[in-house]
């Protein structure tokens, strides 16, 4: 059983006549028994040998999907019409053959050389604009409530020690007085803090003690 020796004239005559009634050298799709007789073969078969030919071509549009065709690759001589002497060799003499003539290898590592560069190269811009993007600073939007001492305290004295604090990540904003009743007014005044530097307790101790003074 066998083709013979697919790198001659009589080998490759002896696969054309195979491939005259069959799409395949195994069942009905691309398998690696097409990828195994492929590989033996040293390039396209002559234009006399036209199914060989057809065959041929045919095979090496499956370059990129050889390693997850179907089946599993056994020695050449095991392939082929059952009357011809199989003059192959021994199964792991023929594999390191056809792994140095390997018509599918060259393209498998250039492929794979280009993703690896084509994933370096992205990674390398998501780190660079990863670099360049700010930092998201959390903050919070703060109300809060200024009570006078008497009715007697003067709300625009009380105002602007309150907006004497300053610090670090803290920005005041509007303000208004609103009735408590019995006349007596309140602060109410509106601040920006960022939560990592500016906490609402602290605020609220500093107030208590400037308004005091």
């Amino acid at each position: 059983m066998g083709f013979g020796d697919l790198k001659s004239p009589a080998g490759l005559q002896v696969l054309n006549d195979y491939l005259a009634d069959k799409s395949y050298i195994e069942g009905y799709v691309p398998s690696q028994a097409d990828v195994a007789v492929f590989e033996a073969v040293s390039g396209p078969p002559p234009a006399d040998l036209c199914h060989a030919l057809r065959w041929y071509n045919h095979i090496k549009s499956y370059e990129k999907e050889k390693a997850s065709l179907p089946g599993v690759k056994k020695a050449l001589g095991k392939y082929g019409p059952a009357d011809v002497e199989d003059t192959t060799g021994s199964g792991a003499t023929d594999s390191k053959d056809d792994d140095d003539i390997d018509l599918f290898g060259s393209d498998d590592e250039e492929e794979s050389e280009e993703a690896k560069r084509l994933r370096e190269e992205r990674l390398a811009q998501y780190e660079s604009k990863k670099a360049k993007k700010p930092a998201l600073v959390a903050k919070s939007s703060i109300l809060l409530d200024v009570k006078p001492w008497d009715d007697e305290t003067d709300m625009a004295k009380l105002e602007e020690c309150v907006r004497s604090i300053q610090a670090d990540g803290l920005v005041w904003g509007s303000s208004k007085l609103v009735p408590v009743g019995y006349g007596i007014k309140k602060l109410q005044i509106q601040c920006v803090v960022e939560d990592d530097k500016v906490g609402t307790d602290m605020l609220e101790e500093q107030i208590g003690r400037d308004s005091q003074q």
